[in-house]
């Protein structure tokens, strides 16, 4: 493959990588939500930093919805890229939005391109932005 080739592919396989989180996120399908991250994947929700192991529990935990995201914006480095990652979430029992960000570190693994590193930003109604009320939502979950 010449280096646009390979440039295309990469785009449309990341791109394609982000869909199937917001879909599997969407649809409750955490086996499937873990086969978009790298083995040493880290997701930070809340100021929180998940490893995998953590990531079917955080899944449960969170309110049901529907997440529409854009396609990424990819900066392309090899077998490494970064992004942001648009998205609005909607609530699935009051339909209250979430609008945000992801902000994205991604590997070329064996088996494709995967998220290495997902953290979320939020877009407030009085226009700032951070990274959500601190706290652990699995600190209940946890304890029992």
């Amino acid at each position: 493959m010449n280096d646009d080739t390979q440039r295309i592919h990469d785009l449309v396989e990341v791109h394609a990588l982000c869909a199937r989180y917001m879909a599997y996120t969407s649809q409750s399908m955490p086996a499937n939500w873990l086969d978009v991250f790298t083995a040493d994947a880290e997701y930070t929700a809340f100021g929180t930093p998940y490893t995998l192991d953590r990531f079917p529990a955080l899944l449960a935990a969170a309110p049901s919805g529907q997440f529409i995201g854009n396609m990424p914006v990819v900066d392309l480095d090899g077998d490494r890229a970064t992004g942001k990652q648009h998205f609005i979430f909607v609530d699935q029992e009051t339909h209250a939005m979430r609008l945000g960000w992801y902000n994205d570190e991604y590997r070329r693994t064996a088996d494709g391109w995967r998220i290495h590193r997902r953290s979320t930003t939020f877009m407030r109604k009085q226009g700032g932005f951070d990274s959500g009320r601190s706290h652990d939502p699995l600190a209940d979950v946890d304890e029992k």
